[in-house]
């Protein structure tokens, strides 16, 4: 068991230290956030059903009866919320000897800050794992995949050839995206919502949808990208991505990246009577995954 005592710190038991440095640092937003629909849990884990719809009408022949048709029961996701904590524990004696009261209030900024890059990157993985056969979603297929298994036949939500992240892959995606459908191989409303990149393909990403012309090229044409709003939620930069040419969209069918916060970040102290050592902690609980495959599509780059 880890224990802070009057050694890790010999220099807080002497005066003239101007500052202690290596624990501050300036904090990103919760990028989490913009990765997934998050929503509450009060139980051990979450599961969500797919119910199939119905297929197209057939046409009805004088006399005859009217055809029917029936739903079953789809793939099952089940999110299992898991529990994260970390602490540290002080002498009493490092506590009373300790001249530097900034010391000992970093040490909470610090769990704070491991506890909040525990939960982005946790998020993160989700997509670092999406083309990963081996980290499969409801329907036994990697969340990012050319063969979702439906009643249909299988559908794609990435690009056949995988592609770098230009406008030309874009608009290929979104073709993919508005030609999507449902369990019965009816068309749905899909339309993309954000692009997805990791600091290496931000400002790549930015050129490409900022741009009133077409990017890079000689051509005098416009960004129809730009011009007709395709992605209303614009580049969504991620620091936690670990792949350096992925890329990904997020789009508007609900039920897709899912994130069930079970416990909130709670940060609890005490005492051993004992020993006389304070002991610190933090807790948190949650999970993070996919549910409807059509909520995400991306590709791996080339």
């Amino acid at each position: 068991m880890a224990v802070i005592s009057t050694g890790n710190h010999p220099k807080a038991l002497w005066p003239g230290i101007h500052e202690f440095w290596g624990r501050a640092y300036a904090k990103h937003p919760d990028e989490y956030t913009k990765l997934f629909e998050m929503t509450t849990s009060d139980k051990q884990y979450e599961e969500d059903v797919e119910v199939t719809g119905f297929g197209l009408a057939p046409k009805k022949e004088e006399g005859m009866s009217v055809m029917y048709d029936s739903e079953v029961q789809g793939f099952i996701t089940r999110y299992i919320h898991v529990a994260y904590a970390l602490g540290y524990i002080v002498t009493h004696e490092e506590l009373e000897d300790n001249l530097y009261e900034v010391v000992s209030k970093r040490r909470a900024e610090a769990l704070a800050f491991s506890m909040r890059q525990t939960k982005e990157i946790v998020a993160a993985n989700v997509y670092n794992r999406a083309f990963d056969t081996t980290y499969p979603i409801g329907d036994a297929a990697a969340l990012l995949s050319l063969l979702h298994p439906t009643t249909s036949g299988n559908q794609a939500n990435k690009l056949t050839v995988a592609a770098d992240i230009s406008e030309a892959a874009l608009e290929d995606m979104t073709v993919l995206i508005m030609q999507m459908t449902n369990d019965k191989g009816l068309r749905i409303a899909g339309t993309p919502e954000s692009v997805i990149v990791p600091p290496t393909l931000w400002y790549e990403a930015n050129r490409i949808l900022k741009s009133d012309q077409q990017y890079d090229t000689a051509n005098n044409a416009v960004n129809v990208l730009k011009a007709n709003k395709v992605f209303p939620g614009g580049v969504v930069l991620n620091h936690f991505l670990t792949a350096d040419s992925a890329w990904f969209v997020r789009t508007n069918v609900p039920h897709g990246m899912t994130g069930f916060q079970r416990a909130a970040l709670k940060f609890e102290m005490d005492n051993d009577f004992d020993t006389m050592n304070a002991k610190a902690k933090a807790y948190e609980r949650y999970s993070f995954g996919c549910t409807d495959w059509r909520g995400l599509f991306g590709s791996a780059g080339a």
